[in-house]
């Protein structure tokens, strides 16, 4: 057996052994041997492998499935920009504790700074963003295998440090690139894998009564959510859940955001954090308070603390009782600002976006998955009133990127094998419009796309720079080319070319229909809309409460 063929079987043989379960690949060249390893996995029922065209797309499919399943999922590509392109997905993983796993092919040390074709310095490509990286040469011995692969997976899952994210295992290959004659057997499979014990986590804080306490829930797994959820409601206090909480059901209150610019948010004293709270400016507000105690419950031995002044970081709080006055002063103004903003929403001529994510927040039920896109259409998710059974609900919110949703979406429904809605912007679509290629034979998800086309940027309407200030005078026309970035894209056109299902919806009771129905196959909903007076409605909802 050549080298290349031995160490590239040796490194699926281990992913195998420590427990990966699917295998997200590119074609190439020089990661030839690794994927002729990865076949013969397959083949032998060891493996689901996920062939994509792109890299990017694979990057973020595979954090899809590793971000359902919790397991690592390695993406395999060649030398060169192939892992350039898996950055965007790297940096999302990492900052939102995903074992997305980078396999790259790369050329012999001693091509490097020769001006060999596909020839570049991998090692550190990733920098901070990876928890573990190995080196294997082409004469890694199966011993040195064995320790790096499953020291990088075990970084990758957090099992030792509580603080899971992506890994980086570089294979350099040297040619013959395929098997020698004959060479056909399976045997290599059969290794073993060190056995690791997962890190404990710590000690449950008892939290002094007294000060009026929220509870502050932002992106997070179902599991957080939860514990969120069940602790604020046997204390009685406040709930206050974002729509990727997975805590946004029950007591939790649905227009917590606008109550926010309140003077009930005035008397806050304590804030208890779960997740990451990085959607809207008023909760940054108000962590950033300095006359407000912040206490974090951490899932890993990383914690956030946007407001730089957390008094305390925790496993696990015990709250005390809170005030029931204090509690139905909240759940009150809740009630009327719900009503306030259902009946501007009736009033309005057609669809708008806030009515267009309540209607597919309604529409998902405790069995489905639903994908929130960044942008402007997490932000109207924010404002859904609060479903008594919701999805589990997923998002790109490490760094909040509007590239790779998705294939984010599409590897969530692979790797849960259940159906899964996306509401995502035009943009978004466009951006990642290769995530809708899955080339014939490849394992179909059932994916519905909503996407709200109002044809540009219509977050931007609503920040500083869509201030008319930046629309007139010297700056007349550098909104709308800028940041309002029109593009014109036929989205018919697009979902047709990639063998998607196509309809689009200009009516309240033609989404509500389209969105009874069930989620099989692929297919794109698309709802038009007018972006033009995004601001002033957006100022509207404000003035509210």
């Amino acid at each position: 057996m050549n080298p290349s063929t031995a160490l590239a079987r040796a490194v699926i043989a281990q992913l195998v052994a420590n427990g990966v379960e699917h295998l997200v690949v590119c074609p190439g060249s020089r990661n030839a041997p690794l994927l002729l390893a990865a076949h013969l996995a397959a083949a032998a029922g060891r493996l689901r492998l996920h062939v994509r065209h792109d890299e990017r797309v694979a990057g973020f499919t595979a954090h899809g499935i590793a971000r359902v399943t919790g397991l690592p999922v390695p993406v395999v590509v060649t030398s060169g920009t192939a892992v350039g392109n898996l950055l965007p997905a790297v940096m999302e993983a990492s900052h939102t504790g995903v074992p997305l796993v980078v396999v790259s092919a790369d050329r012999p040390t001693g091509m490097l700074d020769t001006g060999a074709n596909q020839t570049t310095n991998q090692v550190g490509i990733f920098g901070t963003f990876v928890r573990a990286e190995a080196n294997l040469e082409a004469d890694a011995g199966p011993l040195a295998v064995r320790h790096q692969v499953a020291r990088v997976l075990a970084s990758a899952d957090g099992m030792r440090t509580r603080a899971p994210g992506p890994g980086h295992l570089n294979v350099r290959l040297a040619a013959p690139l395929v098997p020698d004659p004959g060479d056909r057997g399976l045997d290599w499979l059969d290794v073993d894998a060190p056995s690791i014990a997962p890190l404990g986590a710590g000690m449950l804080t008892e939290l002094e009564p007294g000060p009026r306490t929220v509870v502050l829930v932002g992106s997070g797994q179902p599991s957080t959510g939860a514990r969120a959820r069940r602790n604020a409601e046997e204390a009685g206090v406040p709930l206050l859940a974002g729509p990727i909480s997975n805590a946004r059901e029950g007591a939790a209150l649905a227009t917590y955001r606008l109550l926010l610019d309140t003077s009930l948010a005035d008397r806050i004293e304590r804030v208890v954090v779960y997740g990451r709270p990085t959607l809207s400016r008023p909760v940054t507000r108000l962590l950033s308070r300095r006359d407000v105690e912040v206490v974090v419950v951490a899932d890993s031995s990383e914690w956030s603390d946007v407001g730089l002044h957390a008094s305390a970081v925790a496993d696990e709080v015990l709250l005390p009782a809170g005030d029931p006055d204090w509690l139905a002063e909240w759940q009150r103004a809740d009630a009327q600002a719900c009503e306030a903003l259902a009946g501007m929403l009736r009033d309005q001529p057609g669809l708008t976006g806030p009515e267009v994510a309540a209607a597919v927040v309604a529409s998902v039920g405790p069995q489905d998955v639903l994908l929130l896109g960044n942008s402007q259409s997490l932000r109207d998710a924010d404002l859904a009133p609060v479903s008594p059974a919701p999805a589990h609900v997923i998002g790109n919110r490490g760094l909040s990127g509007i590239d790779g949703l998705v294939s984010t979406a599409s590897g969530a429904a692979i790797g849960l094998g259940r159906p899964v809605t996306a509401l995502v912007g035009d943009v978004s679509l466009a951006h990642d419009g290769g995530g809708l290629l899955i080339g014939p034979g490849e394992e179909t998800p059932d994916l519905r796309v909503v996407v709200v086309n109002d044809d540009g940027g219509a977050i931007f309407h609503t920040l500083e720079q869509g201030d008319p200030t930046y629309d007139s005078g010297p700056y007349a026309g550098a909104f709308d080319r800028l940041f309002g970035t029109p593009h014109g894209v036929d989205f018919s056109a697009l979902a047709r070319a990639y063998g998607w299902r196509h309809r689009r919806i200009t009516g309240r009771d033609e989404l509500a229909a389209a969105l009874a129905a069930p989620v099989t196959g692929r297919e794109v909903l698309e709802v038009p809309l007018d972006r033009a007076d995004r601001r002033a409605f957006e100022e509207r909802i404000r003035r509210l409460v």
